[in-house]
């Protein structure tokens, strides 16, 4: 897929659905799922060498996404000390990718446990909003999904009309099996939309989950369906990232349980990738042969729903 419609101005666009620069009319022409529009929902950039791989550039990463047919890309900040080896923090990310607007989307984060107050937290994201900011996350810290110290940056997303996109694992936005501090932040924020990611969500593909599994990859077939599929049919303001491993192993594990799930909610699952340096193997781009939708279900997961989630 080339990218020459993502070199469009904001001025030729009709609305924030239009991102990619697909309309009606186009989708009318397509007759492949490479001819479709990808919007990866998950990218990073990082400033400095992290666990023995090379820092990685908002120019790398384009080059990188024109290599394989990505049109845009959500960039996502990390601001926790937990969360990668070196921080990448908001203001930076917001900066770098300044220069390619038309193909690199920034979100932003705040750490709770370095705000005071409200007013501080609704200060500093309404500063990221006025320099580019359209999402939040990478969330990913070392408190439960339901920490009340978080509640203010969810009322916050609410108010701002910010996606987030959270990351929950054995140490990072903990729940316990079954998912039951999620579905509470679910129904308690029914105006924020949230996007899963990683071992935690992913590993809900499945019933038989244990604790220990909420930190790692399961293997094997799938016995039956676990709780992202119920959480998915019952709110309609939680999405599934694929990217990592977490997520491909989930898609890939047991095929037909792969298959039925990108069928039943294709209008809930955002392609990402989770590319973070320069060289990094991403199995990701095989989905699209491995499995068989109609044009309309992958038009939604390549980039209508993520298109959908943006202020």
């Amino acid at each position: 897929m080339t990218t020459e419609n993502t070199t469009e101005t904001e001025d030729d666009r009709e609305g924030d659905n239009d991102d990619t620069g697909a309309d009606d009319d186009n989708e009318d022409e397509i007759e492949s799922t490479d001819e479709l529009p990808l919007f990866d929902a998950h990218t990073h950039i990082i400033p400095t060498e992290a666990r023995g791989q090379d820092p990685l550039s908002a120019s790398e990463l384009v080059g990188w996404m024109d290599g394989n047919g990505i049109d845009r890309a959500v960039v996502l900040p990390f601001d926790f000390p937990e969360s990668y080896p070196v921080q990448a923090p908001s203001s930076w990310v917001l900066e770098e990718v300044n220069a390619y607007p038309d193909r690199l989307v920034p979100f932003c984060s705040v750490d709770p446990r370095d705000i005071d107050g409200e007013g501080a937290a609704s200060e500093r994201l309404e500063d990221f909003i006025d320099r580019g900011a359209r999402g939040f996350g990478e969330l990913k810290v070392e408190m439960t999904i339901d920490d009340d110290r978080l509640e203010t940056l969810y009322e916050l997303c609410a108010t701002y009309e910010l996606p987030v996109l959270f990351h929950t694992d054995q140490q990072s936005l903990r729940d316990e099996v079954g998912l039951p501090k999620l579905e509470g932040v679910l129904t308690s924020y029914p105006e924020v939309n949230f996007v899963a990611h990683a071992h935690g969500w992913w590993s809900h593909i499945d019933a038989d989950v244990e604790q220990g599994d909420l930190g790692r990859i399961p293997e094997g077939p799938i016995e039956s369906r676990g709780r992202i599929w119920e959480l998915l049919a019952e709110y309609d303001n939680i999405y599934g990232d694929i990217s990592t491993l977490a997520g491909w192993n989930a898609l890939t594990r047991d095929h037909g349980y792969g298959q039925e799930l990108l069928e039943s909610h294709h209008d809930q699952i955002v392609f990402g990738s989770d590319y973070l340096y320069p060289g990094q193997g991403i199995p990701h781009f095989d989905l699209f042969e491995q499995f068989e939708l109609d044009l309309n279900a992958w038009a939604n997961i390549r980039y209508r729903n993520l298109e959908s989630l943006l202020r």
